[in-house]
């Protein structure tokens, strides 16, 4: 049996950057992902979202890729809300992603930042979060 932990903190937004999460769909929609993870053999240890982006700390299984796990969850959890006319609108994902790897030592931190996103976006847009993410982590592609 191989051993592998693999720790990923994923960074997608809604189409446009829509604010399409409204407080009464963050926790369905939070509680559909973890359900719905857990059935795909996907082990999420943290997730939070805010109006137009969500952040999820998830442990990589040994044949799981990151590009697979984003899509599954992206798609699954769009088709969802999508399904169920949760909003009025068409619930759409963006196609790109952040996805960095994060070491032991960092998960407290990592699920600490990802617990207090609400607090965090009264001082800071998603736009300057993604972009410093991107700075921070050598990307060299803004955010548009």
């Amino acid at each position: 049996m191989p051993y592998a932990r693999v720790l990923i903190h994923f960074i997608w937004a809604t189409k446009n950057r829509n604010r399409l999460i409204s407080n009464d769909l963050k926790p369905l929609l939070l509680a559909h992902i973890k359900e719905n993870s857990l059935k795909k053999d996907i082990h999420i240890l943290s997730l939070n979202c805010v109006e137009d982006h969500i952040h999820l700390l998830v442990s990589l299984g040994t044949e799981q890729t990151i590009f697979k796990i984003a899509m599954l969850i992206k798609g699954e959890s769009s088709f969802w809300v999508n399904s169920q006319n949760l909003i009025k609108h068409k619930f759409e994902w963006r196609d790109d992603y952040i996805a960095l790897s994060v070491s032991e030592s960092a998960i407290g931190k990592v699920q600490q930042y990802i617990a207090n996103q609400e607090e965090h976006h009264k001082k800071k847009t998603f736009t300057q979060e993604y972009e410093e993410f991107l700075r921070i982590h050598g990307f060299s592609n803004k955010f548009d």
